[in-house]
């Protein structure tokens, strides 16, 4: 039980809530626990997210595909880890990627029903809540108002960045390099042209109908002006 605490307070939700107000919790709502084995795609995406899933050990896969079906982001997560809590309320509760344990993985899920009537009667974990979702969708509006990049290479960068979920680890974006260049409205040639250079820089690697970018925030890092 001591570790499972441990592991809840670290999470963004249950940060800054007291070891006495857990325990009355953790009486109070049904937890489900759940061990996957690696490669089990527990979540797939679009299925109804009508529960808080936890990730508390292991590491999972997430993928995530463009509703035309020519770009897959491939990200990864670690324990501890919230699974879409935005997904939970709003227009669309529906989960918007898979997510596979890419090796044994360990979560606890708590129903809906409990969030709504328990754990956001708690003034922390509301309010974490609420920070979490308002973070979000600051950040997504912060993107959407911001001046369009104006070189090609910038224009690549936005790209990448901006469909990202998690602003480090490794990202594979799996993708055709003719639907990359109309992403980025240019021509193929000179698309590639962009992403060899970076290649050579060290800032991704170019494979089949994939491009893998070993740390997205070296990405991030680099002046767009």
């Amino acid at each position: 039980m001591d570790t499972m605490f441990d592991t809840l307070l670290q999470l963004p939700l249950f940060q800054g809530i007291s070891h006495e107000d857990l325990t009355s919790i953790l009486d109070k709502v049904k937890l489900h626990f759940a061990q996957h084995k690696g490669g089990e795609t527990f979540i797939p995406a679009g299925r109804p997210c009508d529960r808080l899933c936890f990730l508390m050990k292991g590491e999972l896969i997430v993928t995530t595909r463009s509703d035309e079906g020519i770009l897959t982001l491939v990200e990864r997560a670690t324990a501890p880890y919230v699974v879409e809590p935005h997904s939970l309320f709003g227009m669309s509760t529906r989960y918007v990627a898979s997510y596979t344990a890419s090796a044994e993985a360990h979560t606890v899920s708590i129903d809906k029903a409990y969030v709504m009537d328990l754990l956001l009667g708690y003034d922390i974990f509301r309010l974490n809540y609420m920070n979490i979702v308002s973070n979000r969708a600051q950040a997504l509006r912060a993107q959407i108002w911001q001046e369009p990049a104006a070189g090609l290479r910038e224009r690549i960068l936005a790209f990448f960045l901006s469909r990202c979920e998690k602003s480090a680890g490794v990202k594979v974006f799996k993708i055709k390099m003719e639907d990359l260049a109309h992403y980025v409205d240019d021509t193929r040639l000179n698309t590639s042209r962009i992403l060899n250079a970076m290649q050579a820089e060290g800032l991704l690697e170019l494979r089949r109908k994939e491009i893998v970018i070993p740390e997205i925030r070296l990405l991030a890092a680099i002046p767009t002006r």
